[in-house]
């Protein structure tokens, strides 16, 4: 498997444990049993913060390519 592909494909599976997560902490605060911990507010951020490295990757990449091999951006 080459780079870009394993760097696509940890960006699906991080997209949707980003989703779990924010679903996890959307249904302890409706829950209103009592205010969750701060952490879990928290929770979303690592993957939201995984998702913007490989998302910046990933938008860059095709640029980068064509820079590469000589094409130039116009």
């Amino acid at each position: 498997m080459n780079w870009s592909r394993w760097i696509r494909q940890t960006h699906r599976w991080v997209s949707i444990a980003f989703m779990v997560a924010v679903i996890i902490v959307t249904v302890l605060v409706i829950s209103g049993e009592e205010e969750p911990a701060e952490w879990v507010y928290l929770l979303p951020l690592f993957p939201l913060a995984l998702l913007a490295v490989t998302g910046l990757y990933l938008f860059v990449l095709p640029y980068a390519t064509r820079w590469r091999d000589g094409r130039g951006t116009g």
